[in-house]
């Protein structure tokens, strides 16, 4: 049985609330940082087969910014933000202020790279707290990776486990936008968990659904 199969709409609707509290928090740290008022919606949580996940951000070949986190603990798994290098440049440019800055330039920017992995530290870190604080399992993330490469090479390394099990991916969508002219300002990325076999059970199962609903 796949975990399409498995996952029932109840455990989506769960999730998304989870990612719903953790992008409030994301918010508020976000706010902190910028120093602007943040406002933040997870509007989509879907399970898709890798291929799909690939196409999601343009294909296996197409470069984009990330930042991988290994998950530790009870259920751990790999997860990552991912988002266009577009996206990436217009994070940067607010968060250090520069209107000039290209995303060519990030490996000779430390500031600039410094920067983006923060804002990918706080929001999968703001989501695991939630994720945490909902299934009251032990999970922490390691110290945050960031990579500008092909979308392949870099979820490679999070497929080596599950992908002995499984070809699907949990998929959680966020959109954040600065206080201001929303359509100038409107950020999106996407997050992919990549939970290790057994972890969906312990995480189902801590919310007292179980697999089968």
């Amino acid at each position: 049985m796949s975990f399409q199969e498995q996952i029932k709409s109840l455990h989506l609707d769960i999730l998304k609330e989870i990612g719903n509290i953790g992008a409030g928090h994301a918010a508020t740290a976000l706010s902190n940082l910028l120093n602007t008022k943040i406002d933040m919606s997870v509007p989509n949580v879907k399970i898709m087969p890798f291929n799909e996940m690939m196409e999601l951000v343009g294909g296996a070949e197409n470069v984009v910014a990330s930042v991988y986190f290994r998950i530790e603990g009870d259920a751990p798994g790999s997860m990552y933000f991912v988002t266009s290098l577009e996206q990436a440049t217009k994070i940067i440019k607010q968060l250090i202020n520069n209107p000039e800055f290209q995303i060519e330039d990030l490996e000779h920017n430390p500031l600039a790279a410094s920067v983006l992995q923060e804002v990918g530290n706080i929001l999968i870190g703001s989501y695991l707290s939630s994720f945490s604080d909902f299934t009251n399992l032990n999970i922490y993330p390691t110290v945050p990776a960031l990579a500008i490469d092909m979308f392949g090479a870099i979820i490679s390394y999070g497929l080596i486990e599950i992908g002995q099990v499984s070809d699907e991916a949990i998929v959680i969508d966020t959109i954040f936008f600065a206080d201001g002219d929303k359509e100038d300002k409107e950020l999106n990325g996407h997050f992919f968990l990549l939970p290790d076999p057994d972890s969906f059970q312990k995480i189902f199962h801590s919310l007292g659904l179980g697999s089968n609903g």
